[in-house]
């Protein structure tokens, strides 16, 4: 253990030390970088506006610190892997393998196929709701969770986009967007999950529902904005938030005759399972597939279950409903 310990605090002074003089000479092992004569900031050392630099340099926020950090960040580890030591976090983060100039490249491809799927679902849902199943004389569906569920195809797109750039690059900007994404669109599930669980079909009484929820993660993502950014905070938020409405769903499922349970119960203990992904993190393998890009790639194929259920549901409560009419 003591021996470990004095391995992790050697490498740090070295890759301390390997930041501290790419920054003076441009250069981090058989690597050099041409923009490192900027600070920062972005402006030349030596003033005149056809040396700063390059803007789409500016754009990915790739400057010298950030390569050379990347670069130590690379050797470290070779250095280690030679030694027999595995992969430790750097920042906070574990040792990606860039492509392209994306930081994460295996979340990024998985969030953005979440999100394809996501619009998928909801596109298909719109399409079924107004042009395949019978409308009022107003010309709205007669499903009574239409717009809850528009909404949520709304915040989760929202979502996954901000998720894919995020870890495209992680600046403080995207970072933010993204936690406030994820917090935004699990408040809103789980409004959803009790709405439709306990059928409340009146508006005053949603919005009495509702209020508690969405004053409760206004107030958190405000917290995390402009106060302090609390990851431990906000991971047992999100925890508590996806346990809770997975929860009521497996309840309501369990005591329900629905015709199409069986993908609710797929998604229930799937989403279950991947949540452990969330909460017991690992080095990702090959410097690319960690517990968090995993996580997004077992929830594609949920995604696609989960909004074929919303439109099965669909399906019944207008089929439902057109009998009352009757």
């Amino acid at each position: 253990m003591i021996r470990q310990l004095g391995s992790l605090n050697m490498d740090c002074l070295n890759f301390r030390g390997c930041v501290a003089e790419c920054e003076k000479t441009g250069c981090a092992g058989g690597t050099c970088f041409p923009h490192c004569k900027f600070p920062s900031d972005g402006v030349a050392n030596d003033g005149p506006w056809y040396m700063q630099e390059p803007l789409y340099l500016k754009w990915k926020q790739w400057d010298c610190q950030s390569d050379c950090r990347y670069n130590c960040m690379i050797d470290r580890e070779k250095e280690r892997e030679a030694v027999g030591h595995g992969p430790v976090k750097y920042h906070g983060k574990w040792p990606f393998t860039r492509v392209f100039g994306i930081q994460e490249p295996a979340s990024v491809a998985f969030s953005a196929l979440n999100l394809a799927m996501h619009f998928h679902g909801w596109l298909s849902f719109f399409i079924l709701l107004y042009y395949n199943l019978p409308l009022r004389q107003d010309k709205k569906a007669y499903y009574e969770y239409a717009s809850l569920w528009h909404i949520y195809g709304l915040l989760a797109m929202n979502s996954w986009l901000w998720s894919a750039v995020f870890h495209s690059r992680d600046v403080d900007l995207t970072e933010k967007l993204d936690y406030s994404s994820a917090v935004a669109l699990l408040g809103y599930s789980l409004i959803v999950s009790i709405l439709r669980s306990f059928n409340v079909r009146v508006e005053a009484a949603r919005v009495m529902v509702a209020a508690p929820f969405l004053a409760f993660v206004t107030t958190h993502i405000l917290y995390l904005n402009f106060y302090t950014f609390d990851y431990g905070w906000n991971m047992k938020v999100c925890v508590a938030i996806g346990v809770a409405q997975l929860l009521i769903w497996a309840i309501w499922v369990g005591i329900t005759r629905h015709p199409s349970r069986w993908k609710l119960w797929v998604v229930v203990v799937g989403g279950g399972l991947a949540m452990l992904l969330e909460i017991y993190d690992f080095p990702p393998y090959q410097g690319f597939f960690d517990a968090h890009a995993i996580w997004h790639a077992t929830t594609i194929p949920l995604t696609c279950l989960w909004w074929s259920f919303i439109r099965d549901d669909a399906k019944i409560r207008t089929s439902i409903l057109l009998k009352k009419a009757k």
